[in-house]
């Protein structure tokens, strides 16, 4: 064997499976890269996609946390200007029941001192007679005499 057609041979059998790999091989596994380059691409592209809607989507949670603590803060106000409205009308309406309460007692002591002053009097009006009846040592007709018991009376 020659040294030169042995590695002719060789250097056939090597074009022809060159060939073969070009013609048969090669393309599907170039394929299969620049569709693995692919994947990797659309991955890394929906990676920033997603890192930029998450930044969104932060800054708008943000945003609405901060809205929410203004709403918040402002429900917060008007419930405690509610609260001292109605301390301050409650207030007012107990002041104005205690006026009520204490005109209302000054018009029970009012009827009071007027009966109880009614019934001094005809107590007054029957000692005198009874007074008149000893110092004159008879009896008075109240019936007799009560236009004198009723002057009495009125003068007291």
């Amino acid at each position: 064997m020659n040294i030169n057609a042995t590695l002719i041979g060789e250097l056939i059998a090597f074009t022809v499976f060159v060939l073969f790999c070009m013609k048969y091989v090669w393309p599907p596994l170039n394929g299969a890269i620049e569709a693995r380059q692919k994947k990797i691409e659309d991955g890394l592209a929906a990676t920033d996609k997603a890192e930029k809607e998450l930044e969104v989507a932060r800054k708008e949670a943000a945003e609405q946390l901060k809205e929410a603590k203004a709403q918040a803060a402002d429900i917060i106000e008007q419930a405690k200007k509610r609260a001292a409205l109605i301390v301050d009308e409650e207030t007012t309406r107990g002041q104005q029941e205690r006026e009520k309460i204490i005109a209302q007692g000054h018009s029970e002591i009012d009827s009071e001192r007027s009966r109880v002053s009614e019934e001094l009097r005809k107590q007054v009006a029957t000692l005198s007679v009874i007074g008149a009846e000893r110092i004159l040592e008879r009896e008075i007709n109240q019936a007799a005499h009560s236009d004198i018991v009723e002057k009495l009376v009125a003068e007291l």
